[in-house]
């Protein structure tokens, strides 16, 4: 009886000591975790109070802004960032420029996107809308900026400017300089919104215009390279796209129709190229003359057996990446109802066939 007390006195001294050294480790693991979140959180430099630029866009999520702070240099830890953020129930972040310093903890620049007391406030937002043509591109840097309209679209049109971003960026190419286009940068300008400074010359903004398209761009340039593709024709068909395919949904095998007729050497037949071609809006009447019209936009003439000489908006990412990564099928034709829903047709007899039902159904856009 006596043994059998001492073995139970033994394991019970064992598992004490056991229990003793499990808590000790998590006593000290709990203590790193502590130290490590709190080192995370604490200025990248204390004694670096320069001032950076940072620009919070509106829309991003926590976890955006988290990525892009470590992307700056601003914080030590994205992750760390974000389980703070999440714990301590932070939202509502202002939208804007900040200034912002290696000095100040995570703390106190989520204080500051909270509160915009860091804003700069000599900053213009503006937002460009996809599927615009270039001259209203133009319009809103003039309503913005003290640059007339004229002034703008001379320095965007200057062969000292187009040449300078043909050797700047990898996705222009000296197809700009083609003398049939209406505009040389028409589509390379991505539609987004912006902030410039108050006093930001015409190059500083169009610059950033087209550095947001390269960093678009740049996510698919090894699609882009595989599909023995220029930039240019993919614009071109981004744009077009863009404009046939009002919903999103819809353009990946608005895109994939366009290629299929493409590779059978049909002429693309697109509407929307002759409303630019002829200079009109979309909500204007197309005349016969417009059709017929030799122009290099133009695909519903005879003129232009492939794609138009150049873009004719500026797409969205959307249309962009369909361009880029078209659905494969069987189709050749496709019509949009008045709902802006588009059906997709394997013959132009099978295409007729829809028109006629949704004229029936008073879904035909007359």
């Amino acid at each position: 009886m006596e043994k059998e007390t001492s073995l139970t006195n033994n394991i019970i001294k064992k598992l004490r000591f056991y229990i003793f050294i499990a808590l000790i480790l998590i006593a000290i693991f709990l203590v790193g975790l502590t130290a490590f979140i709190f080192i995370s959180l604490m200025p990248v430099n204390p004694d670096d109070d320069s001032s950076r630029e940072f620009v919070l866009e509106k829309g991003l999520g926590a976890n955006q802004v988290a990525d892009k702070l470590e992307g700056a240099g601003l914080i030590k830890n994205a992750f760390v960032f974000k389980v703070y953020i999440k714990i301590n129930g932070y939202s509502n972040f202002q939208a804007g420029t900040y200034n912002l310093s290696l000095s100040m903890s995570a703390n106190d620049i989520i204080n500051s996107f909270v509160t915009g007391d860091r804003i700069i406030e000599d900053t213009i937002s503006i937002t460009f809308v996809e599927g615009k043509r270039f001259p209203y591109y133009i319009n809103k840097i003039a309503e913005s900026f003290d640059y007339s309209y004229d002034d703008i679209m001379a320095y965007a049109t200057s062969s000292e400017f187009l040449e300078s971003v043909i050797s700047k960026y990898w996705f222009i190419d000296e197809d700009i300089l083609n003398k049939d286009l209406y505009y040389p940068l028409e589509g390379y300008l991505f539609p987004d919104t912006y902030e410039f400074k108050k006093d930001a010359t015409i190059d500083e903004i169009l610059n950033k215009m087209l550095s947001e398209m390269e960093t678009k761009l740049a996510a698919y340039k090894d699609e882009i390279n595989l599909s023995n593709k220029k930039v240019s024709s993919l614009l071109t068909m981004a744009s077009m796209v863009e404009l046939e395919a009002v919903k999103a949904e819809h353009r990946l095998t608005v895109a994939g129709v366009f290629y299929n007729r493409l590779n059978s050497n049909m002429t693309l037949g697109s509407d929307v190229t002759t409303y630019y071609a002829a200079k009109k809006e979309m909500t204007d009447k197309l005349t016969m003359s417009d059709l017929n019209s030799c122009n290099a936009y133009n695909t519903r003439g005879t003129c232009v057996s492939g794609l138009p000489v150049g873009p004719i908006c500026s797409p969205s990412l959307s249309s962009i990446v369909a361009a880029i990564t078209p659905e494969e099928t069987d189709y050749y034709y496709f019509v949009a109802d008045s709902n802006n829903d588009v059906y997709f047709s394997k013959s132009s007899s099978e295409q007729n066939q829809v028109i006629a039902n949704l004229r029936r159904q008073g879904l035909w856009p007359e």
